[in-house]
């Protein structure tokens, strides 16, 4: 697999290796406090890069080929109140994941590293989300997202959205640094797997922090998206003026 190499690639990693390890803290917490048995040698906790997490050893080879998470999370498993051990190993995670993103960026320029870190920063830490003190995004189901089904909010409009086999010739795919305030308002085509058609919407309203954006259907119905996955998917087309 490449190397991410631009500033919005390189936070796209960081997002989905955030995103795992987040997982491995929250809802599968039961399964994540299993897997670190004390009786085992060295542990430590992998955040992946398709949005996955493991608990394994760690990398045999020297020097290891990206910087290595904390070493031994499974020893103070037993020793200390479950949640406060969480926290500990979130703390760890973060800086983990911030040492993965710069190890990625060092080859950037100091703009380029400036925007990687602004990124980085518009997310809460792990920490931040385990201990209370920032709330976890809403959990975007991308099985159920974009069907014709009781996932969309029904508003006043009639009859079905605008949409097309094909998205504009004159539009291009939304990137992370479209995720700004001027988001709010665009028009924009939005593909549907299911229907293999871009549907006509426009941005209602953005979440910056949490990159979730409400849009608005032609039809009037309204949808939670989660511009993090529709990034990776590439499917969203802002539509140019």
């Amino acid at each position: 697999m490449a190397q991410p190499r631009s500033p919005d690639d390189i936070f796209a990693d960081f997002t989905q290796r955030r995103s795992g390890l987040l997982q491995a803290l929250t809802d599968d917490a039961e399964d994540f406090f299993d897997q670190c048995d004390p009786n085992s040698e060295n542990l430590v906790a992998y955040g992946h890069s398709d949005g996955t997490w493991s608990v394994a050893l760690p990398a045999e080879e020297v020097p290891p080929e990206l910087p290595e998470p904390c070493l031994g999370i499974n020893f103070a498993r037993d020793g200390m109140v479950r949640k406060d051990w969480l926290a500990l190993v979130a703390v760890h995670s973060d800086a983990w994941l911030i040492s993965v993103a710069f190890y990625y960026g060092a080859k950037l320029d100091n703009a380029s590293r400036l925007r990687l870190f602004r990124n980085i920063n518009s997310v809460s830490t792990l920490y931040e989300i385990i201990t209370g003190r920032a709330s976890r995004p809403n959990k975007i189901n991308s099985h159920s997202k974009r069907k014709r089904a009781d996932t969309v909010q029904q508003g006043n409009g009639a009859g079905d959205a605008q949409a097309a086999d094909a998205p504009l010739p004159t539009g291009r795919l939304l990137t992370y640094a479209d995720i700004t305030p001027a988001l709010k308002g665009r028009q924009a085509e939005l593909y549907w797997p299911d229907d293999k058609m871009w549907y006509l919407i426009e941005v209602y309203a953005i979440n910056i922090r949490s990159r979730i954006a409400k849009i608005q259907y032609t039809s009037g119905e309204f949808e939670d998206l989660d511009l993090n996955e529709i990034i990776r998917e590439g499917h969203m087309s802002l539509i140019c003026q």
